[in-house]
């Protein structure tokens, strides 16, 4: 049985630890500032739980010893002194950020590591990226690459048409921070909250547009081979107009604290959720312009008994496969390793990939 640290005992940190403790592959070390947030786990079986600053890399270099992986469930704000703890100790490390710019500590800090280091392994990016790269290999010429992702309310019921599904401060982090796309064949930084769209999936019109930190390391990767590449967000009609209104006209892109405040006392939380994953991919094709796309949607269920909302299944899910396909050997075990080295069917086939592989997954192509 292997060890695996999981740091941050928050909704997605909880969901790895019954995924993972569930398996019965592992045993668990739960690691979170808050003795409070670890009060759930003290019991349980199978689970060790230690409260520490997490900011405190020593301090948390020292605990994580032994771990044979470290699974970083922490805010975005934290993803470097974890990632530098898990150097310290010989862990392998996995993150879910969205941050480019601690993504880009984090494969500094993998030049020369002896472990593996795999951030962004959550939903979008992560899984989104898969998804996309098993698309993108099945053409000889690339044009367009589209990635749309939304974690969405099933039943809406305000005039922002959302209901908190994760965290508020990386909700507001995608909102307010540039967004990497490939515009025309060259790299560019783009504004979030634009380039709105409008798109029907099974008779439901959503909108979607620029968010930051969702294509992971597919702009470099793709730099210079493809002539668009872009991520969205996908919400439903009129929430990015709501929101560009407090970040833009009320400033409260530069007060960030109080919009928090206001989101987490104005906007209920819903289990009652659906993570909608849509990519699109264009190109030559044996001599011809085609299109394929990969689309999905995953519903909130039940976990080792618990009922699990939709976007805590998939990021949680997502991390832990790939957690489980490195244990495997089935990853490389060094140095750093990119979502798009992770195959889809191997994905899928694993134990806690699965869940994404629900009957209505589809592949559709067509010509363009």
């Amino acid at each position: 049985m292997r060890k695996a640290a999981v740091v941050g005992a928050g909704k997605i940190g909880s969901t790895v630890v019954n995924l993972l403790v569930g398996s019965g592959a592992y045993e668990v070390i739960l690691i979170d500032q808050s003795p409070e947030a670890l009060k759930a786990f003290a019991e349980r079986p199978g689970v060790e739980t230690a409260a520490l600053a997490i900011d405190d890399p020593d301090a948390l270099a020292a605990k994580l010893a032994g771990a044979f992986a470290v699974v970083n469930c922490a805010p975005y704000q934290l993803t470097t002194a974890v990632a530098r703890a898990a150097k310290a100790a010989g862990a392998h490390y996995l993150d879910l950020t969205e941050d480019v710019a601690a993504s880009r500590i984090v494969r500094e800090l993998a030049a020369d590591s002896k472990t593996a280091f795999i951030p962004q392994c959550g939903l979008a990016p992560g899984f989104i990226t898969i998804a996309a790269w098993d698309l993108i290999k099945h053409f000889d010429q690339l044009h367009d690459v589209r990635l749309r992702v939304g974690a969405l309310p099933r039943y809406p019921s305000n005039a922002l048409n959302y209901n908190l599904t994760w965290s508020t401060d990386g909700v507001i982090n995608e909102y307010c921070e540039p967004c990497e796309a490939i515009v025309n064949g060259g790299l560019r930084e783009t504004p979030a909250l634009e380039e709105r769209e409008e798109f029907a999936l099974d008779g439901v019109t959503y909108e979607a547009f620029n968010t930051s930190g969702g294509l992971g390391t597919l702009c470099h990767t793709l730099d210079g081979k493809v002539r668009n590449l872009n991520y969205k967000t996908i919400r439903y009609p009129g929430h990015a107009a709501i929101m560009k209104a407090l970040l833009n006209d009320l400033n409260l892109r530069n007060r960030r604290d109080v919009l928090k405040d206001i989101l987490e006392n104005s906007v209920p939380a819903t289990m009652q959720d659906v993570v909608i994953v849509f990519v699109t991919v264009s190109g030559m094709k044996d001599g011809r312009l085609m299109q394929e796309t990969y689309v999905n949607k995953v519903y909130a269920q039940p976990v080792a008994g618990v009922m699990t909302s939709a976007i805590q299944i998939t990021t949680a899910g997502s991390v832990c496969a790939v957690l489980d396909m490195l244990a495997e050997g089935d990853l490389p075990q060094q140095g750093f390793i990119r979502q798009e080295d992770i195959p889809l069917p191997a994905f899928l086939a694993n134990r806690f990939g699965r869940y994404y592989a629900p009957e209505d997954v589809s592949f559709r192509a067509a010509a363009e």
